[in-house]
């Protein structure tokens, strides 16, 4: 008698890659039901959900937003998450005194020098605590000059980084360093705490020519085209705050594409951050919502590449 065949292997854990969210709790709030409904229930209750950034500014209600993230691993005990941290949150982290300071114990006021020029412009913060400030949460708490943002086509609120919703969120006046008591220090550990990469081995992905198993990079942005791949690594996983400005967390077309020494090695990479939705090999750009209060938030599901979007918010879907 021949023996038994063994079970199949369970299928792949599903990997659910959030976009950024910007404040929107009704918005987050619709698109984790509409994942929940889409998903197979094992699927859902087992998945691995990364979400890519930018909590923070823009839509009105940053606090629920970072509640309703602390609550998941008690409300989904099976999922793993993963929070990467934004230009935004890294900024807000900057502020509010939660930035993990430098390694190497220089003061944050370092990193002023780069962009110094830019500080009367941009309005940056100078009150109570902005001498050992990193310079991104100088220019969260700042008033901006111009007042109006040509590449949004809107008002700029507050700061260059749109921050005034978040101040107001926690009950205080925009610029105001009521701020730095009014954070819970739930919500400041979370921002401390928040990843500048997530790598993971492993991930299966539906091509045409098949199904991939892959190694999938999450992280803000992207990855530089011009900086050694190595030395992006080295910043991304000791969050160096010595940089004063993290092109992975905050570049726009120098981190696009695939690097070229990543090329053909089956990785994944996988950012929020640039307002717009693109998927191109193993490329994926997932910030459907890019703050505008009209648009939806998305996330995509591997290995379907499956996109699944909140219903709040569908004026530019149709």
């Amino acid at each position: 008698m021949s023996p038994p065949h063994p079970p199949p292997p369970p299928p792949p854990r599903a990997v659910i890659c959030v976009g950024d969210v910007h404040g929107y709790i009704s918005k987050l709030e619709s698109l984790w039901a509409n994942l929940q409904t889409a998903l197979p229930p094992d699927a859902f209750a087992t998945a691995l959900v990364v979400f890519l950034g930018d909590y923070c500014d823009r839509g009105p209600s940053t606090r629920e937003v970072i509640d309703f993230l602390l609550a998941l691993p008690a409300r989904h005990p099976a999922q793993r998450h993963v929070f990467l941290c934004g230009n935004h949150d890294l900024a807000f982290a900057a502020f509010v005194g939660a930035l993990p300071p430098p390694l190497d114990g220089s003061p944050f006021s370092a990193t002023w020098g780069e962009y110094i020029q830019n500080e009367e412009n941009e309005g940056w913060y100078r009150g109570p605590g902005h001498e050992r400030m990193h310079c991104q949460g100088r220019r969260w708490g700042g008033i901006m000059k111009e007042k109006r943002n040509p590449k949004r086509g809107s008002s700029y609120m507050g700061s260059i980084y749109d921050a005034r919703p978040t101040f107001e969120s926690y009950g205080v006046a925009h610029g105001s360093p009521d701020l730095m008591k009014a954070v819970p220090e739930e919500h400041k550990r979370f921002l401390h705490n928040l990843v500048w990469i997530h790598e993971e081995e492993n991930v299966p992905i539906d091509t045409n020519e098949g199904q991939l198993i892959c190694k999938l990079i999450a992280v803000h942005a992207g990855l530089e085209r011009s900086i050694d791949l190595n030395e992006q690594f080295r910043v991304l996983r000791t969050k160096d705050t010595r940089v004063s400005k993290v092109a992975m967390l905050s570049g726009r077309q120098d981190v696009w594409n695939i690097p070229k020494d990543l090329a053909g090695k089956q990785t994944i990479v996988v950012s929020g951050h640039h307002g717009k939705l693109h998927m191109d090999g193993l490329r994926f750009v997932i910030d459907e919502g890019g703050g505008y209060a009209d648009r939806t938030i998305a996330a995509i599901v591997f290995p379907s590449k499956e996109l699944i979007r909140s219903t709040e918010g569908t004026a530019s879907q149709n």
